[in-house]
């Protein structure tokens, strides 16, 4: 055989050699987890703390883009919801059918989870919910695929009632039986989930609700529902909305003098303390809301102790992105603690014992979680209910707690076991909203 052949030959099997690495090369980099992550980037949820929930996931998914999870690349495709419950189902659809996405994350408003659920049900996709709280997303749906970390709304209606109730003859001074409360809310999936909360609640407490009535979140103007406030005299707001319909409807109260001893948020608009002082200056002072624990106020104590450092980059991020902001919201650490859940738990056990990342062994992997009080950022232990139960897919370990603002910072004051203070009750005589 000539050189010349031979050397033909060698060519060929050494290009064949490159071809056949290249091709393992390529096998092994498709070993790869891509997320489709949906939150409102624009449109009034965006600044009412669906921006917010994207920083924090954002944060927590590039973290891992960086290191992959068990020899699995994470690829995170964003879609903007635009504040559209349709919007969102259209952006859903597009990533698992265009972008091809393994799952889905995020979501911010309940009005948009409930549709995209069932629709995310149909395609057989696992979705795993970081933020809307509406017992509607799951309430006796029995859905497969469908999975959330967070507290549920009705548990934020009964947890503030209780709070009040058991503060009503110390700091009120008087029996829960003579308290006036009023319950207000957003007439969305979310609004209307916390007050049946609420509602239940008062019920148990013995509370008078003098007032129960629901509004758009995008209503112009809010002047007849607070001359209702004004006749209806309550001791006690129980409020859930978002933002501006929040500094919409304090500004028309102030403007027509509406009083009151206490103001209870529930979550969204309310964990957003910017945006509450933007619109409402100093008069947000001992404001109250309702959500999971800021993870910059958990106890490091009580915490996995792999978690306080996770606590300290999360925010070492977020104020590159943020500087200067005077609270970090909760919406931040909820979103980065519960995308770190999916990324650190369920995850890795879906590829080890499961096999890989489609949506049955994502789902298996899910159900098989087992965290108990502590395990999580946000303070609670993590265990889903399974098929056949009323709410399937829900954490039943989750609690929210109640914080006031008090001077530009933000205090635990409920439950009992989480607080860092006492809360300040009635507001104090002076102060815009004071009946004293």
């Amino acid at each position: 055989m000539s050189k010349g052949k031979v050397a033909c030959i060698m060519g060929g099997m050494v290009a064949a050699v490159a071809a056949l690495g290249m091709a393992v090369s390529a096998s092994a980099q498709e070993k790869k987890l891509k997320i489709g992550v949906v939150y409102d980037l624009t449109g009034p949820l965006a600044g009412g703390g669906s921006e917010l929930q994207y920083i924090g996931a954002k944060i927590v998914l590039d973290q891992f883009a960086k290191t992959g999870v068990e020899g699995y690349k994470i690829e995170a495709i964003y879609a903007d919801a635009q504040s559209k419950p349709d919007v969102a189902i259209n952006e859903a659809v597009r990533l698992v059918e265009q972008e091809k996405v393994d799952m889905l994350l995020g979501f911010y408003s309940s009005a948009q989870c409930v549709p995209v659920a069932a629709r995310v049900e149909q395609l057989k996709k696992f979705m795993w919910i970081t933020t809307c709280i509406s017992s509607a997303v799951l309430e006796n749906r029995n859905l497969k695929y469908v999975f959330r970390a967070q507290p549920s709304g009705a548990q934020f209606g009964t947890m503030t009632m209780d709070f009040i109730n058991q503060n009503a003859k110390a700091k009120l001074g008087k029996e829960p039986k003579d308290l006036r409360v009023a319950i207000i809310h957003e007439d969305g999936a979310y609004g209307v989930d916390v007050s049946k909360g609420n509602e239940a609640g008062a019920k148990k407490a013995g509370f008078n609700v003098v007032l129960k009535e629901g509004y758009s979140a995008t209503a112009p103007d809010l002047s007849a529902l607070v001359t209702k406030l004004k006749r209806a005299r309550p001791d006690v707001v129980f409020h859930t909305g978002y933002n501006p319909d929040i500094t919409l409807l304090l500004r028309q109260a102030r403007e027509q003098g509406l009083k009151f001893q206490a103001l209870v948020g529930h979550g969204a608009g309310y964990g957003v303390y910017e945006k509450l002082k933007e619109g409402l200056g100093k008069d947000v002072n001992y404001f109250f809301n309702t959500d999971p624990i800021s993870i910059w106020l958990a106890n490091d104590k009580t915490l996995d102790p792999k978690l306080p450092a996770e606590i300290k980059y999360v925010g070492e991020e977020f104020d590159k992105v943020k500087p200067g902001v005077a609270i970090r919201s909760a919406h931040v650490g909820m979103a980065a603690s519960n995308t770190y859940l999916f990324l650190t738990d369920v995850l890795p056990r879906a590829i080890k014992k499961y096999g890989g990342v489609d949506s049955e062994a994502l789902r298996k992997a899910a159900l098989d979680t087992d965290i108990k009080e502590g395990g999580t950022m946000l303070g609670f232990g993590v265990k889903f209910e399974g098929e056949g139960q009323p709410m399937a897919g829900q954490n039943d370990r989750a609690f929210p707690v109640i914080i006031q603002y008090v001077d530009d910072k933000s205090y635990v004051v409920w439950p009992k076991s989480q607080a860092q203070r006492e809360a300040t009750l009635p507001l104090p005589a002076g102060t815009t909203y004071s009946n004293k």
